[in-house]
């Protein structure tokens, strides 16, 4: 659970850490401010994605099901910076699916934490195994870290891509082909 008042005590040292004069009228109210924010941007700690993949329906068709271009933001652990991009999923069902917007709440859930890109991209693709049980599951993630853009290296647009496959994705590779075909990407 956040604790906003350790957020607001926390954002006034910081400030205070930087030089600034917490009492300036810019400034009263940004660690509310910010703990507000912290509230939007880490609720994905409470949630669980079971509550999004388990309402699943009946299907006779087993083919790949595909969300792609699902544009999510999270937070690097290492630096508490922004990374932000989009996760493209691929499923094949074993008699049953699930509603499409549930595919990217799932994002959400683990987007929505203090977060390295290569684990979000293994937590989304266990989640859907664990919780749909298809017969396998990619996940790909494509994202800009500020913490590479901003500072350090500076290198703006440079992009991370990562990605998990589970079951018949990590046997078949014509799956993981057809994967790249249908999203349109040469990766």
């Amino acid at each position: 659970m956040i604790d906003h008042d350790k957020i607001e005590q926390a954002v006034r040292l910081f400030l205070e850490g930087i030089g600034e004069d917490v009492t300036r009228e810019g400034l009263q109210d940004t660690p509310d401010r910010i703990a507000r924010m912290c509230e939007e941007l880490y609720g994905g700690m409470e949630d669980d994605a079971s509550v999004h993949l388990s309402k699943t329906f009946s299907v006779d068709s087993n083919e790949m099901v595909i969300e792609k271009d699902i544009t999510f933001y999270s937070t690097c652990e290492h630096h508490i910076l922004p990374f932000y991009g989009k996760a493209h999923i691929a499923y094949i069902p074993d008699g049953k699916v699930v509603g499409l917007s549930k595919l990217a709440r799932t994002v959400e859930v683990f987007a929505r934490r203090l977060q390295l890109q290569e684990q979000l991209t293994g937590q989304i693709a266990d989640a859907l195994m664990e919780y749909m049980q298809p017969k396998g599951a990619l996940v790909m993630v494509e994202a800009e870290h500020m913490c590479m853009t901003m500072r350090g290296i500076k290198k703006p647009g440079s992009r991370t891509v990562t990605m998990a496959k589970r079951g018949v994705f990590e046997s078949d590779p014509s799956l993981e082909e057809r994967f790249f075909r249908m999203i349109g990407t040469n990766v």
